[in-house]
């Protein structure tokens, strides 16, 4: 029983540690006199991938790899049609044309490489089946790439934080508050871990479908409150950018990331996921033209958060 307390009070702390460690960082960078616009690029926006990062990086060191891999992809999938969903059944959402030309396609092809480097098999018929440490490599370099070019956007417009206040405290209590943030990070990450292997093996079904919905949910819950809130006060361009960019940092950073840590086994069956972190891509590309140009109406909102729901009801069917 105290494994499951655990397990739901390890996505607690992760997100609060998450969210104090954002707070403690982004004061202390404000204070340096660091530019909103690096704290919001930087700070920011790693700080609210750190679950998923945390829960990967102790599914990796722990050999739970498929933990590890089904956290991102199904991440990535719930972000689009269940985060995306809800925000457009909130507030219609209206995306910029860099997020339609530039930053949505970047996350299609981050899907399609992952497809493609956990194939080696089927590519060329020997060797590792999975994400080495030189695939690892080469999503860092591509992160970096992202990167580079989201800062050159960011000093074009002088956008700041994009509407995200920065509440400046003492040093003292700012760094009181990144080592809460990063304990609650540690503890929450082990426990989410620890109770997904735990689950997996009580219901006998796989990890990867545990880390797929369970996990990959939970995880997804800072992107959900961010992007929501988001939606309500009508700011919706940067509901779609925090999901794209999550979606980007989730395979190029933590991906890459976590199978330098350890190289990530591949199992044959998450080709289906794959290709359903690639179709959801797809398909939001696609909505962006169907209808208002480039705006998710509610009733494709709702249609997203359908084809979710039918989504995890196969995986648990399968599972």
């Amino acid at each position: 029983m105290l494994i499951y307390i655990l397990f739901v009070l390890g996505f607690l702390l992760l997100i609060k540690g998450a969210d104090l460690l954002v707070d403690g960082s982004s004061s202390i960078a404000k204070k340096l006199k660091i530019s909103s616009i690096v704290i919001g690029l930087t700070i920011v926006a790693f700080g609210t991938s750190a679950p998923e990062l945390i829960v990967n990086i102790f599914a990796s060191i722990s050999g739970n790899t498929e933990i590890a891999i089904g956290n991102v992809l199904g991440s990535n999938i719930a972000n689009v049609l269940l985060v995306l969903g809800i925000c457009a059944i909130i507030y219609p959402i209206k995306a910029k044309k860099n997020t339609v030309s530039k930053e949505i396609p970047f996350a299609l092809l981050a899907a399609i490489i992952v497809g493609i480097a956990a194939n080696d098999f089927l590519i060329d018929g020997t060797g590792f089946s999975g994400l080495t440490r030189i695939d690892g490599i080469v999503f860092i370099s591509f992160f970096a790439i992202f990167l580079y070019y989201t800062f050159g956007i960011a000093k074009l417009k002088d956008s700041g934080m994009n509407g995200i206040e920065i509440t400046e405290h003492g040093y003292a209590k700012s760094i009181i508050y990144i080592l809460l943030g990063l304990a609650g990070l540690t503890f929450g990450g082990k426990w989410i871990v620890d109770g997904a292997v735990h689950i997996a093996e009580i219901f006998n079904v796989s990890q990867s479908l545990i880390g797929l919905t369970v996990v990959a949910i939970g995880t997804s819950l800072p992107e959900l409150a961010t992007s929501a809130v988001a939606a309500y006060k009508k700011n919706t361009d940067i509901a779609i950018g925090n999901i794209v960019g999550s979606n980007i940092f989730n395979i190029f950073w933590i991906l890459g990331v976590s199978s330098i840590i350890r190289p990530l086994p591949f199992q044959f069956s998450s080709n289906f996921d794959i290709g359903m972190t690639i179709f959801v891509s797809i398909l939001l590309f696609a909505l962006m033209f169907i209808g208002k140009k480039h705006v998710i109406e509610r009733w494709q909102g709702i249609l997203m958060v359908v084809i979710y729901v039918a989504y995890v009801a196969f995986l648990i069917i399968g599972g």
